[in-house]
Parts: structure tokens; sequence; C-alpha cells
């Protein structure tokens, strides 16, 4: 018997109810499958719609959904010929009526931790979007907030690092040398304790591992 599901569903369930005192809305599914058609129903019809860079979206098949789908607008940025329509897209993204991303790390507290380079995907998580959608694997959970931040500065950006092909310290040693490299991915650390509206974050975890 392979009991990882049955620990992804108690360590969700402990995590979800932290999740919603601080005012998340939260979901679990076991596959990434349920989780794709999950977020997918969320999504309006006539809706302006966006995402951030996230591995977790790409592989789950999120993306492609939501490529598919002809009866929304989708600003996307992966399609974009240029940096400059990139950044354009990046800044018509905080009208978006849903905004769709990962967290790099989640604590059984309840609270979100991100890391970024460039800081358009937490600016929008922040503000901006009526709705974001969170969809993260629970691999990324975290059992302290000291213990998320280590996972994202040593787990998460080293192999980010790697896939964008940067040049960083810890994309040759694989782990944080709290560098100011050119090619650094991590200026901005944005940890959320707290969805304010209520309910404007909401946070789909998967019973799987997923992402970096």
């Amino acid at each position: 018997m392979n009991p990882i599901p049955t620990y992804y569903e108690n360590l969700a369930a402990v995590t979800m109810k932290n999740l919603e005192k601080r005012q998340f809305e939260c979901h679990y599914c076991k596959t990434a499958q349920e989780a794709v058609e999950l977020a997918n129903r969320m999504v309006a019809a006539d809706s302006l719609v966006s995402f951030g860079g996230s591995a977790t979206l790409a592989d789950s098949g999120m993306i492609d959904t939501l490529r598919q789908r002809t009866d929304i607008t989708l600003l996307d940025r992966d399609k974009a010929p240029s940096r400059k329509e990139v950044d354009e897209i990046r800044v018509q993204s905080f009208h978006a009526d849903y905004y769709f991303m990962s967290s790099n790390a989640i604590t059984t507290e309840g609270e979100l931790v991100n890391i970024d380079g460039t800081g358009n995907r937490v600016a929008a998580m922040i503000y901006g979007p009526k709705n974001v959608i969170i969809m993260a694997g629970m691999n990324k959970v975290a059992p302290s907030l000291e213990e998320a931040v280590s996972r994202v500065k040593n787990v998460a950006s080293p192999l980010n690092a790697n896939h964008l092909g940067r040049k960083t310290p810890c994309a040759s040693t694989g782990s944080c040398s709290d560098c100011l490299s050119p090619d650094c991915i991590c200026s901005h650390t944005v940890i959320t304790r707290r969805s304010a509206p209520a309910n404007r974050i909401k946070i789909i975890l998967i019973g799987e591992a997923f992402g970096y």
C-alpha cells in the first residue's frame, strides 16, 4: 500500500484548516487532472485571464486548458513575440478577473512564501486581479515559516535558475549563497499571511508532487 496519498490528505487537512482561518479559499484534489478541472470551472465565461511563470501550471496542463477555451480572453505572455509585449502583458494582468500562479512554499500554519526575480507575479498576487488561483503540489508544504523560506532558497530557486538557464551560484551548487549575481532570481521575498479581501486568493492543493 502506498502511504503517500494518505499522508498528503492528512497534511492537507491541517494546512487547509489554517489557511481558511486566514481567509484563503481552499480546495484539495487528489490528482492534477482533478485540480485542472476544478480551476477551469472557477473561471467564468467572458473573463480576462492571465498567469505567472509556473512549472506547476505548465506540467499539470492548466495553461493548455486555458488556451483551449474560446469564451475567455487569455493574456498569454508565452506567446508574446517581444520582451516589450511581455512587459505590457504583465501590466495588463493587474486588470485580470483571474490570475493563475503557484506558490513556492506553503506552511502548515497557512502562510504563503514566494520569492521573485522581477516581482510581477508576487505583485499580482498582492493586488490587482479580482481573483488569484494558486495551484500547488503537496511537496511544497513545509512545517514552519523558516523551513518554507529555506525550501524556496535551497530547492525551488536553484531548480528554477537551472530551468531558466541563469548563471547563479545556486544553479551550480544547489544551495543559496544569498548572491547579488546579475542573473539573480531572488529580488523579492513575500510572505502572505492572510487573504484580503476574504477568499480573493483561492488555493488548490494537489495530492501529488508538482513544480519546484
